[in-house]
């Protein structure tokens, strides 16, 4: 029987490796040897802080995730695999194939076959891994609506931020603006196609006057300040997901009077007005499609042995400024 590592989170703020045997594949399920699998710097982070409220399910959308958060607890959603073993001769066509699953960090998973998703021909695992985090960008665009000639603002230039920075700079847009603390991912929105990249003290945001606004930063003082941005008839939209921690917005002053919209987004699911053209998987169609075309290797700034999983979150935590996206490989 192969024995398999998996990252959990045992308490707030401890990340462990645990060892455990993973047991054969039954009728329509298959075995998958990780290749490489991706932390997600704002959602996981969430967890290891314990900054998750109480009683929610760690994560809805997917089979695995669906308790009561309660630690210790394995958590992640983009791993690469390749499919090792079958759990019936009519699925054999699968062994070798190599797929994404939305599975937390583990060096083996079994997972149903129809929940697997092949690579798309000539797509790498370092591209294939940034999957969900563009399913995430293109939501995030779908949802803000973006016109020619606008000028947009992005708060936040982590991997989500960086990756709508991409997608943004593809539009006939008057500007784009790019805000983050740190230099290290200031360049990088740049060369993502930002015309314009500041951090966020910078005198020059009070004078922007944007149409849309793109809040990704994970601070909840962030959405406060592009309310104070916001002019007349503004969109915000929120893709941030902030957890537990407490959200103080100056709704008394100039947000009443100038008819500002705060549009929550989340990719879970799809805007009602679009469904009657979208799904959820015409939208995944279209991000495998824009990994090709989107330089997504540049984000990557630690590949990590699993077994350092406890370093990695710390760096994440800790030095922000250090690392980018990482990725644990196996």
């Amino acid at each position: 029987m192969i024995e398999r590592a998996v990252v959990t989170f045992e308490r707030p703020y401890c990340a462990a490796i645990h060892h455990e045997p993973v047991e054969t594949p039954g009728p329509g399920c298959a075995l998958v040897q990780t290749l490489l699998s991706a932390i997600s710097a704002g959602t996981e982070l969430l967890f290891y802080r314990g900054q998750v409220p109480a009683g929610m399910a760690a994560d809805a959308s997917f089979a695995e995730m669906q308790g009561v958060v309660a630690y210790p607890i394995a958590y992640g959603y983009a791993c690469v695999g390749q499919v090792i073993a079958v759990g019936e001769p009519s699925d054999e066509h699968w062994l070798g194939k190599r797929v994404f699953a939305f599975r937390p960090h583990a060096s083996h998973f079994l997972a149903p076959i129809t929940e697997l998703l092949p690579l798309p021909p000539g797509l790498t695992p370092e591209q294939a891994v940034f999957l969900p985090n563009m399913e995430t960008a293109v939501n995030l665009v779908m949802d803000g609506r973006p016109l020619a000639g606008e000028r947009v603002l992005i708060l936040g230039q982590g991997v989500v931020g960086l990756l709508t920075t991409s997608l943004l700079a593809r539009f006939p847009l008057s500007k784009l603006i790019a805000v983050d603390a740190h230099a290290p991912r200031l360049a990088l929105a740049r060369r993502m196609g930002a015309h314009l990249t500041l951090p966020p003290d910078a005198g020059e945001l009070a004078h922007l006057d944007p149409d849309l606004i793109f809040e990704l930063s994970s601070n909840p003082a962030a959405l406060a300040a592009a309310l104070e941005i916001a002019g007349f008839g503004a969109r915000i939209v929120v893709g941030s997901w902030y957890g537990d921690k407490p959200v103080t917005l100056p709704l008394g002053g100039m947000f009443h009077r100038n008819r500002i919209r705060i549009i929550s987004s989340q990719v879970s699911t799809l805007d009602g007005s679009l469904t009657n053209r979208w799904s959820k998987q015409r939208r995944l169609e279209l991000a495998w499609e824009l990994l090709r075309s989107t330089p997504v290797q540049e984000l990557i700034t630690h590949r990590l042995p699993v077994a350092e999983a406890p370093a990695a979150y710390a760096l994440l935590d800790q030095h922000p400024d250090q690392a980018i996206q990482v990725l644990f490989t196996y």
